[in-house]
């Protein structure tokens, strides 16, 4: 009988592949107001509708880019990114942002994430590198692109 493969051991077999696409994930004036309150950031592009729509560049409010930043967690887990017999996943950082496209009020965005390295950093922790690419729907350029760090502790 052969023994189980452990999922880790099969993720580190993924490097380099696609591990999957999220869901789409609407970023409304809401959500864009939430995170201007929590953040103090209140810049006129982000929360005034009227103004933006007259005055910006892009014709509506736009969401910060840290809003859509942040957003590459929760697609993380919509995509199954880490195993389940992880017990604890840590935020490690970033090796590389680039914010390429606003996101209008009212879009969608989802992310393809691929493997980009698995590497084993003490007995029972690895550490996870993914490049993530955040989609805007119906829109030719990403939002951005992030090199993710995850540090993942073996229950």
């Amino acid at each position: 009988m052969a023994e189980p493969v452990n999922p880790l051991e099969k993720l580190a077999g993924q490097v380099g592949n696609e591990i999957g696409v999220s869901s789409w994930i609407t970023v409304d004036q809401a959500m864009i107001d939430q995170f201007a309150a929590t953040t103090r950031d209140h810049q006129w592009i982000h929360v005034d509708v009227e103004r933006a729509r007259r005055e910006s560049p892009f014709g509506a409010t736009v969401a910060h880019g840290y809003l859509t930043l942040s957003l590459v967690a929760v697609m993380s887990y919509d995509i199954g990114a880490v195993p389940g017999d992880v017990g604890v996943t840590l935020n490690y950082g970033l090796d590389k942002v680039r914010f390429l496209s606003p996101v209008k009020a009212g879009s969608r965005v989802r992310m393809r994430s691929t493997l980009v390295s698995l590497e084993a950093k003490a007995p029972g922790q690895y550490l996870m590198k993914c490049s993530n690419i955040v989609e805007i729907e119906n829109e030719p350029r990403p939002a951005l692109i992030a090199e993710t760090l995850a540090l993942l502790i073996v229950a």
